[in-house]
């Protein structure tokens, strides 16, 4: 069974920062790549953060590149995204996806994803 369940989403204030997590099954994460994306109200979905299979790789999107970090542990099945001095402009569901060979910005590659978890930014 396939199963991707974020948490950590909440409602915090400009300059805050936020960890998300994400809790994947065996199969979800086995020899996959991870990554974050987030849709805010009437944008399309964003690419966020993607790490590899391994951990060691990283790739980040432009509007948080300064300000986020993503890492694994396989042990847990866990994928961590740490968002650092929120703005306003970071409100949005986040959605943690799984499935895809590469590592990518794409998000057709992903085959997995969760639920999503919001977060939302106050000035």
């Amino acid at each position: 069974q396939v199963q991707l369940v974020e948490s950590g989403g909440g409602m915090v204030q400009t300059g805050d920062s936020l960890q998300l997590s994400c809790a994947g099954s065996e199969r979800a994460f086995k020899d996959y790549a991870v990554a974050w994306f987030r849709q805010a109200p009437g944008k399309e979905r964003e690419f966020v953060a993607a790490v590899d299979m391994a951990g060691r790789t990283a790739y980040f999107g432009d509007a948080v590149e300064d300000r986020c970090t993503i890492s694994r542990d396989h042990a847990k099945r866990m994928v961590y995204l740490q968002l650092n001095d929120l703005r306003p402009e970071d409100t949005a569901v986040y959605y943690c996806a799984s499935g895809a060979i590469v590592t990518t910005t794409l998000e057709q590659n992903y085959q997995f994803w969760g639920q999503g978890t919001q977060v939302t930014v106050s000035s």
